[in-house]
């Protein structure tokens, strides 16, 4: 079941998510023509805190979203709040892992879950941040993240001696983090989870980002004894010759002061050089080979020339999985929709159903050749 994730959406109570699932999420289902369409849920803490301590209120959630034909599988607990405030940039990794309040959001999100998930997911996922931003962290919050780790996976334990489906956690590498590319957070991982109950979450916005192989970097993950439990379908900016006028110019309209937008830039001898942020990029970066840009783009628009996306790495991992036999839950995560620059925007609603039209028809063919 494809899903989109409805970070999106501002709402931060539970009066708000109901209207703008109202509002956005009953008019993506009809306009993208499913009966039943697949929502990623993204529940800030406070909401997911009062959900865990109110059965009845779970159970009317569930009851409220079938009402509307729409299904979960899966939740979004990469932000904690505030993902939709005038500033967000690195706000969105705190806390952090090695954070109490981390494991407190992530274990309420669990019980959550397990009352909203539909009858017919094999398993639940819920993403989550790739540690910390990479700094400050050392050894001490290495550690206690290790611990955190550890303390979550009992609790996903019981839940599936309580329900019999597994939720499991899906970290999700990210530039600029501790957990940085998919070969650090298999690293880290493999050496600290419990498979059964963590993976990976392959956001593919930031593994184009990254210049890594899909098929190469999906190899690590399983050879590691890992697997990838959740795809968030997005896709990053490209331009081939970023220090042309043309191409700053058009990159330019980009920057802007929400979100991090990440940039890197594949130099001819292969390294990969890196900024944390556009404006940044701009000054610090030699432009000498191809950028890749950490923002969000509508999968099923095409900038116009010297801007591209990187659907092709979307498109590449899935296909990757889909040759292994796996079959994770694929989410699509465009939460930029209002940042865009103002001659992209488009009609949200509907810009989310074409987005699931085109990602339904790319990865039902990779699925139908598996």
């Amino acid at each position: 079941m494809l899903s989109y994730c409805t970070n999106v959406h501002p709402a931060e109570d539970l009066d708000g998510i109901l209207a703008q699932l109202d509002a956005y999420a009953v008019p993506v289902r009809e306009d993208f023509g499913a009966d039943r369409l697949g929502v990623g849920l993204w529940l800030a803490a406070n909401v997911a805190s009062g959900l865990a301590a109110d059965r009845p209120a779970r159970l009317k959630l569930r009851d409220e979203l079938a009402a509307r034909g729409l299904a979960v599988q899966t939740l979004n607990a990469f932000p904690y709040r505030g993902f939709h405030a005038e500033v967000v940039k690195h706000a969105v990794y705190e806390p952090n892992w090695a954070d109490a309040r981390r494991v407190e959001y992530t274990a309420d999100c669990i019980e959550v879950l397990g009352d909203l998930l539909a009858d017919d997911a094999a398993y639940g996922s819920i993403s989550t941040l790739p540690l910390a931003w990479r700094a400050p962290w050392g050894v001490s919050q290495d550690e206690r993240a290790r611990l955190a780790f550890d303390e979550v996976a009992g609790v996903l334990r019981k839940a599936l001696a309580r329900q019999s489906r597994p939720i499991r956690l899906a970290v999700e590498p990210e530039p600029g983090c501790v957990l940085d590319t998919v070969d650090d957070a298999v690293s880290w991982l493999a050496r600290r989870v419990d498979p059964e109950h963590i993976g990976l979450c392959l956001d593919t916005c930031h593994l184009a980002v990254s210049f890594a192989d899909p098929a190469d970097a999906i190899a690590r993950v399983y050879d590691a004894g890992l697997s990838v439990v959740k795809v968030q379908a997005s896709a990053a900016l490209h331009v081939e010759e970023p220090g042309s006028d043309e191409a700053r110019a058009a990159l330019a309209e980009f920057a802007e002061p929400r979100y991090l937008h990440q940039v890197r830039e594949l130099t001819p001898t292969g390294a990969v050089l890196a900024a944390d942020d556009l404006p940044e990029a701009f000054e610090t970066l030699p432009a000498d080979g191809p950028w890749r840009v950490h923002f969000h783009v509508p999968l099923h628009a095409r900038p116009e020339a010297p801007l591209a996306t990187t659907t092709d790495v979307l498109t590449a991992g899935v296909a990757a999985l889909a040759a292994r036999g796996e079959v994770p839950h694929v989410e699509v995560e465009t939460y930029t929709w209002d940042v865009l620059p103002t001659s992209r925007r488009r009609d949200v609603a509907a810009g989310i159903a074409s987005e699931l039209a085109w990602a339904d028809t790319a990865l039902a063919g990779i699925e139908e050749a598996r």
